[in-house]
């Protein structure tokens, strides 16, 4: 797999306009393209859309472009329901996902739709997710208990400590939030960043849970956990609308405790 770096000094080019005649609600998408095998500079292709014909999302669009217009377009999706996290891109200047963006709420005459920022470039936008996704395994986000399971039941918690879960378990691990977080641009070798740290507190949090001292020993590291800076674009710009600052306040508050 190829991983693209934009070069010292270069430029997105301008690309090639594809014009829609006779379009009766003509909208103008500028896509970031960029082919690996093709030894070109990424460049900016002009698309536009009759929304006559188009349903509403972003990724509604984009669907439309390679049926229709370009069948090269490369892009990630699946569910279409902002479950999966697959069509996660940055649309009008925001990390989002295509799927629930609707065309009308992005302002501006053009559209323009880049892969997540800071992130190696597999093609057009699609992101490398390797590192990301290395990182959120690195936490072992599963239930690590000594005790053995109930014979006859399962494991439970009360009302309490499972609304505790609440705001966590919701992240679908889109990448939104870490790639909109400049920390995490500028120390994302060994800063865990918001998404895995949200994915790591809910593991904390969890009452059925019996290797809290351990997580947090392991998140107990300069980078990994304290170069967060509270500047809170993961909470901006999060689809599902999670605090994934919050839940880091959160684990530094225990890291304190215990040391208290």
């Amino acid at each position: 797999m190829a991983e693209f770096t934009l070069p010292k000094n270069s430029r997105v080019q301008k690309g090639r306009h594809f014009p829609a005649p006779g379009a009766k609600k003509p909208r103008t998408f500028k896509i970031y393209r960029w082919n690996p095998d093709d030894g070109q500079n990424p460049r900016l292709d002009t698309y536009e859309v009759d929304m006559a014909s188009c349903g509403p999302m972003v990724l509604d669009a984009l669907i439309k472009i390679k049926n229709e217009i370009d069948p090269t377009l490369t892009f990630r999706r699946s569910c279409r329901e902002g479950i999966c996290g697959s069509c996660a891109m940055n649309i009008g200047g925001t990390n989002t996902l295509a799927c629930i963006c609707a065309i009308e709420d992005v302002k501006g005459d053009e559209i323009a739709i880049y892969p997540l920022p800071h992130m190696p470039v597999v093609k057009d936008l699609v992101p490398d997710l390797t590192h990301f996704y290395a990182q959120h395994a690195s936490i072992r986000p599963w239930l690590r208990a000594q005790t053995p399971p109930p014979p006859d039941r399962e494991r439970l918690q009360s009302k309490e400590d499972r609304a505790k879960l609440d705001g966590l378990y919701e992240c679908i691990l889109c990448a939104c939030c870490s790639t909109s977080c400049p920390s995490y641009w500028w120390n994302g070798e060994r800063y865990l960043g918001p998404a895995i740290l949200l994915q790591a507190y809910r593991w904390i949090v969890d009452s059925r849970d019996e290797d809290t001292g351990a997580r947090l020993d392991e998140l107990e590291d300069p980078f990994k956990l304290y170069r967060c800076h509270t500047i809170m674009n993961c909470a901006r710009t999060c689809p599902k609308g999670l605090n994934p600052a919050k839940a880091i306040a959160e684990i530094k508050k225990l890291m304190l405790a215990r040391k208290l």
